[in-house]
């Protein structure tokens, strides 16, 4: 009589669980594609490269913080990832001063943005992928769009993914710091190597 009791308490309570999924417009097998993807500060670096006519400036920005949610089913991809922008540094006090100080106006500034919106391709629930992430990238008090490459590698209970692009600076309005004797691109190259932990939201 326990075991019966047991069985049927147990199919009753499945069968809560799937009315109340189907009730809030949501089913099991959707409920099973949506992850929730923290990034570590710890295990992300974000790096950046600057070329001249002599030689190569690089760099390294600090995540401040970072959560994405992500439903594979559609691609629909939420949150936002935080980075510092007064933790720039590439390794000259006097070029980072002139950095912050005319460039990114980090004062004023404090913080450069990327918000995902969607991914262009499908993650695989384990292994490497390639995708597209589309955004909006937000630097210097303004918004702009953004699609990037992504390399995602997915496994139980982690994540990671390495990105690369260029960000256009001057073009987005800040200053090129080029001078009569020293000309630097136009635009900066970004590495953003993130990872971090995997939950169910």
């Amino acid at each position: 009589m326990r075991k019966f009791d047991f069985a049927f308490r147990r199919r009753g309570f499945w069968r809560l669980w799937l009315v109340s999924a189907l009730l809030a417009g949501v089913s099991p097998a959707a409920a099973a594609q949506e992850l929730a993807l923290q990034l570590d500060p710890q295990h992300t670096s974000v790096i950046f490269t600057l070329g001249d006519v002599l030689h190569t400036v690089r760099g390294t920005f600090r995540l401040k913080q970072g959560s994405l949610r992500l439903d594979r089913a559609s691609g629909k991809l939420a949150g936002e990832v935080v980075v510092d922008t007064k933790s720039g540094e590439s390794g000259s006090g006097m070029r980072d001063r002139k950095m912050h100080r005319e460039i990114l106006e980090s004062d004023r500034y404090p913080e450069i943005i990327f918000r995902p919106d969607r991914l262009d391709g499908a993650v695989a629930p384990r292994g490497k992928s390639q995708v597209h992430v589309h955004g909006i990238f937000s630097i210097h008090g303004a918004d702009h769009e953004l699609t990037v490459p992504a390399d995602v590698e997915m496994f139980a209970d982690h994540w990671n993914a390495t990105l690369h692009f260029a960000v256009p600076y001057a073009k987005w309005g800040m200053k090129n710091p080029s001078t009569v004797f020293l000309r630097v691109n136009d635009s900066v190259d970004i590495d953003l190597t993130a990872a971090g932990t995997i939950s169910k939201p």
